[in-house]
């Protein structure tokens, strides 16, 4: 039996790769380890999602939270003369935080991400500071001496963003979204539509029993050679159908196959409804900005939950084109600009449907980013500074340890290289247990790291219930 078992895992596991049925065939395998047990429908007055938006590329954060006292300012500008921000377009975006900063510091959101910095003065946006993937807390001696464990492959690209979303290296089998989802798909009436995916490829929503719905910009890709459309032949359809479905044959992999269409076919056909009974929003979002595209559709499914019993859904979207190694001047304020309009609209819907309170949204990417210049860019780093939004956050405040301004500070590896003072498990372990995670082995499963780290850095990030929508 346990060869049998194995052989079953491996096949959920790879189904989401195969292509085999032409263009029907890749959406379906994405539904290959949907649950075959949900439990009934429940009260979307319980309903929490979290949203992973993930800026590919590893994103610059010494130009997305820039040092604005003059002192600070000085050392930020003499470290990359070529690309600071200039201060006296900071000035509307200077942040005022509920707590001081230390030593009279003041720091100001790019000025692109001015569309979003009234949720931080309403205190719904919370920025986390240097924050990174450790393996333990790790001083500038320890990582020159290489006496502690690090993260595998640091400044790689694939490996960074495993370890971001996973804790492992590349070719991790599960991330730590899905790993959330696999604890609450048994009280999901649609299981299958607990971690959904609007960005392709990404371990950070795959679990041990979740595997991500993956949705396009226009909600569920239709299997065509299924639902008429085949050749034009309403027979050809029905046979199509019939043929992959059929339960019949006595080999593991064929039965696997059919469940999972017949479960395709029924999904799609289920979501496609859903979708059609949501009112439309007012809310607006900006065409031709993908990311805001994105976020749309998550929206929609978040307005379907009703309908589709949920009340916990992981979401992950992506932004990509951060590796600016060129034309970071140019570029990155655009990209900057996407982020903060995408996440303002979001958040204006959140409180359209009245479920601010209960939708928590965050920022990642692969890694920061050098404080020194390249000449027009920056080059591979570490630790960088991420957002978190929504009416459940304790925004309007800085969490974590402000790194020293310029370069040869405390935390500088290397050309301005950060070494995180914050672990992803930290994040992880607050967003875990804000979505109802109970328990040290469960929280483990999705931060295995977070029992070396101070639990109490973000204990206050999350309300558990937040009665003011944003």
């Amino acid at each position: 039996m346990s060869a049998i078992h194995s052989s079953r895992r491996a096949f959920l596991r790879r189904a989401g790769a195969l292509s085999m049925l032409g263009s029907a065939a890749p959406w379906a395998f994405n539904l290959a380890a949907m649950a075959d047990a949900a439990a009934a429908s429940s009260s979307s007055n319980d309903y929490k999602a979290l949203v992973c938006v993930f800026l590919q590329g590893g994103n610059d954060q010494a130009n997305t939270l820039i040092p604005f006292d003059t002192p600070s300012y000085l050392r930020y500008s003499a470290a990359r003369p070529t690309l600071a921000v200039t201060q006296a377009s900071l000035q509307a975006t200077a942040l005022t935080p509920a707590q001081a900063l230390p030593d009279a510091r003041q720091m100001a959101l790019a000025p692109a991400l001015a569309p979003i910095k009234p949720y931080f003065d309403m205190g719904k946006l919370a920025v986390l500071l240097n924050i990174g993937p450790l393996v333990q807390p790790t001083t500038l001696d320890d990582f020159r001496a290489r006496r502690l464990p690090l993260p595998p492959k640091l400044f790689s690209h694939n490996d960074q963003q495993s370890v971001w979303q996973s804790h492992a290296h590349e070719g991790a089998q599960s991330g730590w979204g899905g790993r959330m989802g696999d604890l609450f798909m048994s009280g999901n009436g649609k299981a299958a539509f607990t971690c959904v995916n609007m960005a392709g490829n990404a371990v950070f929503l795959s679990g041990d029993q979740s595997t991500p719905y993956t949705l396009d910009l226009a909600g569920p890709a239709p299997l065509r050679a299924a639902d008429g459309l085949m050749y034009g032949s309403a027979a050809c359809s029905e046979l199509f159908r019939r043929v992959v479905t059929q339960p019949g044959s006595t080999h593991v992999m064929a039965q696997m196959h059919a469940r999972t269409m017949s479960r395709a076919v029924e999904a799609q056909a289920e979501l496609s409804a859903a979708l059609a009974g949501v009112q439309p929003m007012s809310t607006s979002f900006t065409a031709g900005n993908r990311l805001a595209a994105q976020l749309k559709m998550v929206a929609r499914m978040v307005a379907a939950r009703g309908q589709l019993g949920l009340s916990r859904q992981v979401f992950f979207v992506m932004l990509g084109g951060f590796d600016l190694h060129d034309n970071l001047g140019s570029q990155h304020p655009v990209l900057l600009g996407q982020v903060a309009d995408a996440l303002k609209s979001f958040a204006d819907a959140t409180n359209e449907l009245g479920v601010a309170d209960r939708v928590t949204t965050f920022t990642a990417s692969d890694f920061g980013r050098t404080l020194s210049s390249n000449g027009d860019g920056s080059d591979h780093g570490w630790g960088s500074h991420h957002l978190v939004l929504g009416g459940a956050v304790q925004g309007g405040r800085f969490y974590g340890a402000l790194p020293d301004a310029g370069l040869n500070g405390a935390q500088d590896i290397g050309q301005g290289r950060l070494l995180p003072t914050m672990a992803v498990d930290q994040l992880a372990g607050a967003l875990a247990n804000w979505m109802g995670v109970s328990g040290v082995d469960q929280r483990a499963l999705i931060a295995p790291h977070l029992s070396s780290f101070d639990p109490q850095v973000l204990a206050s990030l999350l309300l558990p219930t937040a009665p003011q929508a944003l």
